[in-house]
């Protein structure tokens, strides 16, 4: 393939990359400094009510394609860039390390099972202890790893800024 076809392609695989990250580290850092804040202020039956209600509805294939789709334009950039300028693949590699086991590792193992303990909680039928209790379980931990994984995803995101500047720049 001739070398300024390839170096196309490779910076709309990395723009993608890069946008797509920037969604997924926006959305994380808007919940973080604003939905929590506000769904904090709930009663304990309000506020689980209302984060059932989120995690259901942030399973949707807007969510999904960047979310998921950074899973597979994360290690494709990489492979894309690992004969290119080092400064860019070094920076990629870390974004993708940071997205995969800081963003979608963390979702995976501490968000997504304590969404699923609150999803089999039945609100409806539980007492005020139980709703507190229940919060107690699920708020402070799932804000803490939401921190984490907005954190990664930013970084990654700055990560991945700097690996298009540097390819531009080579």
């Amino acid at each position: 393939m001739e070398t300024s076809t390839r170096n196309k392609k490779q910076n709309v695989m990395l723009i993608c990359t890069v946008i797509l990250s920037g969604l997924v580290a926006g959305l994380l850092y808007a919940y973080a400094c604003s939905v929590n804040p506000g769904l904090h202020k709930l009663g304990d039956k309000e506020y689980l009510s209302a984060m059932q209600s989120i995690n259901v509805s942030i399973q949707n294939p807007i969510f999904f394609i960047s979310f998921m789709g950074l899973l597979i334009l994360f290690p494709v950039t990489v492979f894309q860039l690992r004969s290119q300028q080092q400064a860019a693949f070094n920076y990629i590699l870390i974004a993708t390390i940071l997205y995969v086991a800081g963003v979608f590792g963390v979702t995976m193992f501490a968000n997504v099972p304590l969404n699923n303990r609150l999803a089999n909680f039945n609100i409806a039928a539980a007492s005020q202890n139980e709703l507190a209790a229940m919060r107690t379980i699920f708020e402070k931990p799932w804000n803490t790893y939401h921190l984490i994984r907005t954190i990664a995803s930013v970084v990654a995101f700055i990560f991945s800024i700097l690996s298009l500047s540097k390819l531009n720049n080579s």
